[in-house]
């Protein structure tokens, strides 16, 4: 028995174990596909033909191979344009080896691959990714913490007034006691260290926190 397929946009004659060379189609290699345009029939002289397909026909077919065809050259040159265009193609194909030519609404003895399970292992394998990948969230969190803590701790008592040291307005004056600095002595004891780490830190230059430092000095004398 023979039949008369169609696909991608193309008419086969094909029989039981032929195998064959179609347009490419998403299949891993031992899959079953399964053809339902089938334009006719037959067996010798006895021919039914579809209008356009055969109602209930169907040819099924397991994928041998996925590849590709030799690339075609298209050159197109016009006279006296100084026009030259070339373009390659490849196209994709899929071989496959016919197992079965079914008729009146027979359903094949090989099924298609069922594809859902590759997806709910898809879903395990994303969620145990998650589930990994979560713990990693935790350094994360404690380095956020971290940089929110203040950079030195406040000493208790009244804060004074920061702004009247030259260059430290009442944004500056802020930002210092966001970062745990509310009085002359703090400023006035900083260590080289210290302004390195506010230099690091803060929108502030190494001069002009050591300037801080020495009116911050002659404040706390006071």
């Amino acid at each position: 028995m023979f039949a008369v397929i169609k696909t991608g946009g193309k008419q086969y004659r094909v029989a039981a174990n032929d195998l064959l060379k179609i347009e490419k189609v998403e299949a891993n290699v031992g899959d079953i596909v399964e053809i339902g345009h089938v334009l006719a029939h037959g067996e010798g002289e006895n021919v039914t033909f579809g209008a356009p397909f055969v109602d209930g026909a169907l040819v099924t077919a397991e994928v041998v191979e996925q590849g590709k065809n030799r690339t075609v050259i298209a050159f197109k040159k016009r006279r006296r344009q100084n026009s030259r265009r070339k373009i390659g193609h490849r196209q994709l194909l899929t071989t496959v080896r016919i197992s079965e030519i079914l008729l009146g609404g027979a359903k094949p003895t090989k099924t298609a691959a069922v594809k859902a399970p590759k997806k709910e292992a898809k879903a395990e394998a994303a969620t145990e990714a998650k589930a990994e990948a979560a713990p990693k969230k935790e350094p994360k969190a404690k380095a956020a913490e971290t940089a929110a803590a203040p950079l030195f701790k406040a000493p208790k008592g009244e804060p004074d007034d920061l702004t009247v040291i030259k260059g430290i307005g009442p944004v500056a004056a802020k930002d210092l006691a966001e970062q745990g600095i509310i009085t002359f002595a703090q400023l006035a004891k900083l260590s080289d260290k210290d302004v390195a780490k506010i230099d690091e830190h803060m929108p502030f230059s190494a001069d002009q926190i050591k300037d801080w430092r020495e009116q911050a000095k002659e404040l706390a004398k006071k």
